[in-house]
């Protein structure tokens, strides 16, 4: 598949890619919603594409907030 990333948002762990990517196929998956092979996003709704995204944050901010408990109590000792 085509990585054709035109966006200007950077990564700031670059090993990050490959999971942030798992993520989006899994939500989309999830949602019924087709993922372009292509690579390219520029034919799908943006109603869509906003799903997937809201679905990411959703999963992002859950792993980071396991991750803060996680760490809470390892400071309260």
């Amino acid at each position: 598949m085509a990585n054709n990333n035109r966006s200007s948002n950077q990564l700031v762990v670059q090993q990050a890619q490959a999971a942030l990517e798992q993520l989006k196929f899994e939500a989309a998956q999830e949602l019924g919603i087709q993922i372009p092979q292509d690579g390219y996003y520029g034919n799908m709704i943006t109603r869509d594409t906003g799903r997937i995204g809201g679905n990411i944050t959703r999963r992002l901010v859950q792993i980071a907030e396991q991750q803060l408990a996680g760490q809470a109590g390892q400071f309260s000792r």
